[in-house]
């Protein structure tokens, strides 16, 4: 049968309208797959904050995507293996938590686009080129560690005007630029400031005995994932010493501790599901730039205040974020 010209006009139009939309289709059932690659045991509030985030972009868990969870459950070694493992599933995205495990993702793939949630200097580390430009598959958010590590100083000597030495408890591989930032802090507010390094569990009672035999009147326990693994530690060996301590992450002081100030992670989780819908719509990891932390939480603990002796200036009680009772 032959058509008309104005018929066959009409199936050219259609065929025309047709053929981009077969040639461009994803394959029946093909949805993004997310690696998720955690230092600690999971799931967390962080975790929700980070699903709240992608359903807000559009990106349902089970519905047009696929995440695949990878917890390393505070043991450090199991990293690169679960990270190796996600990169053999052929993931499209891996998401990566502290410095540790985005070392372990960038160390399996050079390929894969990486998003971290948050580490301590991702320039310090050779994670991205700069902050600006990280270049190649790294990209995500930074908590500002080095900045926030002086700044728990100048707030634990602003609980404890009277202190002249303070420790400084780290591991051995946090950040050097930390480090330097916390020793100008000390010698502006006129603190003497005691240096102990850990490489793990078994050096903490040492550190503390240290403390002692040093005069130590407070403490400052710098960031670190293999410290906050092992928090309860922490935080019962401060309360035998009689140390007031200040923190990164307010889990610290729901648990006892004094006090801790930090960025917040639910919304550094939160922020991160950007960079992922980003990515998964064509934007390369190397050209989108690492942000920095914009909401921060001061969180005091008063029953230890008190058991401490200790009195909060009334200004701090009011300009913290939560105060545990």
């Amino acid at each position: 049968m032959r058509l008309s010209p104005i018929g066959a006009l009409l199936a050219l139009s259609i065929l025309i309208l047709v053929t981009p939309l077969a040639t461009h289709a994803q394959p029946a059932g093909k949805i993004p797959r997310l690696g998720y690659l955690m230092v600690r045991p999971g799931p967390t509030t962080y975790d929700a904050a980070f699903l709240q985030g992608l359903r807000e972009l559009g990106w349902v868990e089970g519905q047009n995507m696929a995440i695949e969870y990878r917890w390393a459950a505070d043991q450090m070694d199991r990293l690169p293996a679960l990270a190796e493992e996600l990169v053999r599933l052929r993931v499209d995205v891996i998401v990566a938590a502290a410095t540790p495990g985005v070392q372990a993702a960038k160390h399996a793939t050079s390929t894969i686009p990486i998003v971290m949630t948050g580490v301590a200097d991702a320039v310090d580390a050779g994670l991205v080129q700069s902050l600006a430009r990280p270049g190649e598959n790294v990209t995500g958010l930074s908590f500002l560690d080095t900045e926030l590590s002086a700044k728990r100083l100048e707030l634990l000597k602003e609980a404890l005007p009277t202190i002249s030495r303070v420790a400084l408890l780290r591991h051995v591989a946090s950040t050097t630029a930390a480090l330097r930032a916390v020793e100008a802090a000390g010698r502006s507010l006129g603190v003497q400031l005691q240096v102990h390094e850990v490489r793990g569990p078994a050096d903490l009672e040492q550190a503390f005995s240290a403390m002692s035999q040093e005069h130590t009147e407070a403490l400052n326990v710098q960031a670190s994932p293999v410290l906050n693994a092992h928090r309860k530690t922490l935080i019962a060996l401060a309360a035998q010493h009689r140390l007031p301590a200040v923190y990164q992450w307010r889990e610290f002081v729901e648990e006892g501790g004094l006090m801790s100030y930090a960025a917040s992670l639910p919304d550094l989780y939160h922020r991160a599901a950007t960079y992922v819908d980003k990515i998964l719509k064509g934007t390369k990891p190397g050209d989108l730039p690492v942000e920095q932390p914009t909401k921060f939480e001061l969180v005091l603990n008063l029953k230890t205040a008190q058991a401490l002796g200790i009195t909060f200036p009334p200004d701090m009680l009011m300009l913290a974020d939560e105060v545990i009772r």
